[in-house]
């Protein structure tokens, strides 16, 4: 396997929901590993995701994972998940499933740049950036 730079994003218990949000967004292959799967299957959030990647048709990965119990969530607020590439159509889907019940602080729309870009928080609480390359007119 080569070398990739992927998202790991920790959830506060819903991580099984937003996991299989991104694999409605980006379609492809989920896998999904409770603690109780490696650990006791009675303890405390036993049910809860262990591990989870999400490998998609078009070569994305997402990774994430529930915070494991005793430990704090701490959102941050210094990272996003950028999007890239010319094929426009995709992009732009995957930007509309993105926002539904989401925010837009940035509206996909073509740029000084000249490409066409956007920026929003998904239902989540996760930032993306997506940047669709060479956009004409």
């Amino acid at each position: 396997m080569t070398s990739r730079l992927n998202p790991y994003i920790s959830f506060d218990g819903d991580a099984r929901q937003a996991m299989e949000f991104y694999k409605d967004v980006f379609g492809g292959t989920l896998a999904l590993n409770t603690f109780g799967e490696y650990g006791a299957p009675e303890g405390e959030g036993a049910d809860k995701i262990m591990h989870a990647m999400l490998e998609s048709d078009s070569g994305y990965t997402i990774m994430g994972a529930d915070t494991p119990p005793g430990m704090e969530h701490n959102p941050g607020t210094n990272i996003a998940v950028s999007l890239s590439g010319d094929d426009g159509d995709e992009l732009r889907g995957y930007w509309a499933k993105l926002a539904d019940g989401g925010s837009v602080s940035v509206p996909l729309e073509k740029q000084m740049w000249g490409d066409e870009f956007g920026a929003c928080t998904d239902k989540f609480g996760i930032s993306w950036m997506v940047n669709i390359a060479g956009t004409p007119g």
